[in-house]
């Protein structure tokens, strides 16, 4: 019996020293230039001529910065920034994906197209250019009138918190530039 308690142990200690234990690293520096310390998210551009939009993905892109960034400083303003993050929301359009039995719209889709640039402020380089982020996101109206709550506004939330997840990884993790 201990022969074979032995012979166990020897191979899962082979497996484990030979690699096995590389298959998930974990994320732990910012994939950025070493000198960008400093990112500077301006107020996003709103072209979709939607009341706030801009406001909440701008907001939602800093506050992922400050919590994934990896002790990257975040303001608005350009000047002293390191790499600037220019956003511009270009659409936002929604309709009815799902009826009731009645013919009303139950379920709404949400769909938002952005465009996003990341710029290095001391070598003037484009680091990273989409000029068509799309983004959707559901939201349900209730039966019953009296229970009326419009999801709409939590559904843009959602979809601004999801872009700037996206934004946010896109940076920290790499996204093919060169040195």
């Amino acid at each position: 019996m201990k022969k074979y308690l032995r012979a166990a142990s020897f191979v899962v200690s082979l497996l484990s020293v030979s690699g096995f234990t590389e298959c998930y690293k974990p994320v732990t520096k910012s994939q950025l230039p070493e000198h960008i310390k400093t990112v500077a998210v301006p107020a996003f551009q709103n072209m979709a001529l939607r009341f706030k939009i801009e406001h909440r993905f701008t907001e939602a892109v800093m506050n992922d910065l400050i919590h994934r960034g990896h002790g990257l400083r975040v303001q608005s303003e350009r000047e002293g920034a390191d790499a600037v993050i220019d956003g511009v929301v270009k659409n936002f359009g929604f309709g009815g994906v799902l009826l009731d039995d009645k013919g009303r719209a139950r379920i709404f889709e949400v769909t938002i197209t952005a465009a996003v640039t990341v710029r290095d402020q001391h070598d003037n380089r484009v680091l990273y250019d989409n000029q068509n982020f799309v983004f959707r996101g559901e939201f349900e109206f209730a039966n019953d009138p009296r229970n009326f709550f419009n999801e709409e506004d939590p559904a843009v939330m959602r979809i601004a918190r999801s872009f700037a997840e996206s934004i946010v990884s896109t940076l920290i993790n790499g996204f093919g530039v060169k040195e």
